[in-house]
């Protein structure tokens, strides 16, 4: 099983296949993502957390979903600036995905199927989150309203 995350793949904003293997051996923190979602100031606490444990082997992967009522409208590329400029967001981020239905980005089938939710498997709202260890094993999921800095003490032990 642990061996089957770094098989998956996603693109980048400008549409280049990015292996999963890259991070083989980082802790990994995956979060659906929307710059116009009212939980948006979330990218802070993300930075944050990115910048505080980087070199500790933490990595942050934003990966964007319009899926809940439209809030990701914009183009891949004009996504990811709006993170930077707004945000100062220097995370890696993926190009725009779908976290539900027939269309589920792979990575987030892979994440629903080993960590489900309080009512079931589906992503309920942005912002949901995923911790995978530095060995590919999904280790928790946290909620669109739990904020970034209220994982750190889980995430520093992980580290």
């Amino acid at each position: 099983m642990s061996n089957e995350f770094y098989e998956l793949r996603a693109n980048d904003p400008q549409g280049r296949p990015v292996s999963m293997e890259r991070f083989r051996g980082k802790t990994v923190l995956i979060v659906n993502t929307a710059t116009q979602c009212g939980l948006a100031p979330q990218f802070r606490g993300l930075e944050e957390l990115y910048e505080r444990y980087k070199d500790r082997g933490l990595v942050v992967l934003g990966f964007p979903c319009n899926q809940f009522r439209g809030q990701e409208p914009e183009s891949n590329e004009m996504m990811e600036e709006t993170c930077k400029v707004n945000f100062g967001v220097s995370f890696p981020l993926f190009e725009k995905i779908e976290v539900n239905g027939p269309g589920t980005h792979p990575v987030f089938r892979f994440l629903k199927k080993r960590l489900g939710g309080f009512l079931g498997s589906r992503i309920k709202w942005n912002f949901t989150k995923f911790l995978v260890s530095a060995d590919g094993k999904p280790l928790r999921r946290w909620g669109p309203v739990v904020k970034p800095e209220a994982m750190r003490g889980y995430i520093e032990r992980h580290l």
